[in-house]
Formats: structure tokens, sequence, C-alpha cells
């Protein structure tokens, strides 16, 4: 789709562009972990529980590989976590990426959003994307790991708005996980997000590390696709805007390893936070050789003809693999099918 997921992450790029920077092996965007280090403990997140600290990039190290992804043609760095807010040299490394002439895009859980932090912000129009999966207190403070999370949330988005976000050159948005136990509210709170104009990303839970041990987050797959459907309806009746129906993200589509990678916090490189293959690692390789070495990436650059199963076949195949994080962490192959969607658990 070319609506407001197309203003998210990945999606601002037309398809001339994104299809000539895979064929170049080039970047449009780069997502990257300054530090695990977080202050939340969700049990649907990707981060191990232990021992994920040690041998973390230095800042020099960071603001290297920034500029060599700046020489591959990046246009935004979307940093991840961790929780970039309370990482001690955020401000400096944002304004070094802006100085490169490169966007920022950062996700956060909003404990280190202060007034000032999100004035700061919001004069150098840093694209903000909070989390937050619930209006009620309790659940989020289970879903966030935390007590009090809830609180810390809304008022980081009460700053943000005070700040001036959302506004056409500030970009804020909400990211949501689709679980069993938020699953009722999630149409009423994309509608709350839409009608202040912050742009809601749906997104459902990737299996891997603690949600693999979670089971009681998860969703039946045609509970999904009922969801993404009444979601789609809302977006087209009230709102105006229309989009397919495709997992993993509502409303959104993902085909960022056509133009995109993740600098984990160790340097290792791979393709998404799903894909926990290293393709190499920044302290011992060029990032520029590490992706144009890789067989992996050449593999999802080319999924057209690489992908195994029904998701090759799908009429949905020229926009959509599914999520190629689900199809690794469920059955060890990045070009399987991907084992949530619907479509595929149908046949």
């Amino acid at each position: 789709m070319e609506s407001f997921a197309s203003r998210l992450c990945d999606f601002e790029f037309d398809r001339e562009t994104i299809t000539r920077v895979a064929a170049e092996n080039r970047l449009l965007t780069m997502e990257i972990e300054f530090s695990l280090r977080c202050n939340f403990r969700c049990p649907y997140c990707y981060v191990p529980d232990e021992g994920y600290l040690n041998g973390e990039l230095s800042p020099d190290e960071i603001m290297d590989v920034l500029v060599q992804a700046k020489a591959l043609g990046a246009r935004r760095i979307i940093i991840l976590g961790g929780e970039p807010s309370i990482y001690p040299h955020i401000r400096e490394m944002i304004d070094f990426i802006l100085a490169q002439g490169m966007g920022v895009e950062m996700f956060t859980n909003g404990s280190g959003i202060t007034a000032d932090f999100a004035r700061w912000l919001f004069v150098r129009r840093v694209r903000v994307v909070m989390k937050m999966n619930t209006f009620d207190a309790d659940l989020q403070d289970r879903l966030s790991g935390k007590p009090g999370a809830s609180k810390i949330i809304g008022n980081a988005l009460a700053k943000l708005k005070q700040a001036g976000y959302p506004s056409s050159d500030a970009f804020l948005a909400v990211s949501t996980i689709i679980c069993r136990q938020n699953l009722a509210e999630l149409p009423r709170l994309w509608c709350w997000l839409r009608d202040q104009g912050i742009a809601p990303y749906f997104e459902i839970i990737t299996p891997q590390e603690n949600a693999r041990k979670n089971p009681w987050l998860n969703v039946d797959s045609q509970v999904l696709h009922r969801l993404f459907e009444n979601l789609a309806h809302i977006d087209h009746e009230r709102y105006g805007r229309t989009w397919d129906i495709q997992p993993p993200l509502v409303g959104n589509r993902c085909l960022r390893h056509q133009f995109s990678c993740l600098v984990t916090s160790k340097g290792d490189v791979m393709p998404c936070v799903g894909v926990t293959l290293p393709l190499g690692n920044v302290r011992e390789q060029p990032l520029k050789a590490i992706i144009e070495n890789s067989r992996v990436l050449k593999d999802l650059k080319n999924h057209r003809h690489t992908i195994k199963g029904p998701c090759r076949t799908c009429d949905q195949a020229h926009d959509c693999y599914g999520c190629r994080g689900a199809a690794f962490q469920l059955t060890g192959d990045y070009l399987a099918s991907d084992p949530t969607c619907w479509r595929n658990r149908t046949e």
C-alpha cells in the first residue's frame, strides 16, 4: 500500500528506487542497536534475558558504521533497542546521524522522554515510534514487565504532544503487538491513534526468544485474519484509507530485506531482528563487503524465485513474503513459507 504505512520505517520509497537499490546492493535504511540495555522486561521481546550486554559497540565504532551506511546510500537510520532513550550517548548519536544527512527514527518505550528531550527531538524532526499495547494499565504493566509502565508511556506521549508531535514534519507512531489479551480493544486503540494523527503500527508477535516462552500471548492465525479485515474496514470507512490485508503488519508490508539490514549492538549484521543469522561483523569486515557477499540477502532480495511453499504461489507474492522472521524462527529456514499466515494455514 501507499498510505499512512508508506510513511513508516520502510515504505516512503517507490518501487523503482527499491528495485534499483536491491540490484546495486545498497541501502535506503539501516536498523541499529546502540545497546540492548533496557528497563522493561516485555514477555514478547526478542532480546535474550542474560549476557547480552557484553562486548557492545563503542560510540566510535557505532559512528564508523553510520558513516559506512551513508556511503551505501542510507537515507534513514532506525534506532532500536534495548531502550534508546536511556542510552547515555543518544543525543550525540542522533546529532551525528543528522550531520551525515540522514534522517532518524527511534523506537522507544518512553522511559527517557522528558519534556526537554521531547522538545529536543521535535526541533530535530526525529521520527518517534512509541510502544503502547493497551489502554488497560494493569495489562500494559504486565506486557512491559514493569510496574508503572502504563504511566511512563502515558506521560511520554503527553510530553511528545506538548512538544509539537505529531505534525506534518514531526512523525509520531505507536507500535503495538497483537496478543490474546489486547485483541478486543485494538479497533478502539486504532481509532484513538488515528483521530490524533498518530500512525498505528500494529504487528504480529515474532515467535522468538521471550515470546516462545510465553505462549499465553499467542493468537490463532484465523483470528488474526479477522482482526486485519476489521481494521481494514474501519480504515476504509472511517478514514478513507485502503490497503492489502497481509501479515505481519496491519496496513503495511515488510519487504525491508530489499534495502535494509540490522547492525546489532555487538556489530553483527543480520537481515532483520527476526532472521537471526549473522552475515558478518562490522568489527571484522566493512559493511559494504558483508552486504555484497551475503547469500542470505541475495536469496531474500530474489524472493519471488527463492521462497518456498504456498508463499511462492500466493496471489500476494509480488508485494509480500510474509514474516521472514517467523518463518526462520519456526522452521529454521528463512525461505520457508510463513507458518503464521492465515493463507498458508488454510491450505
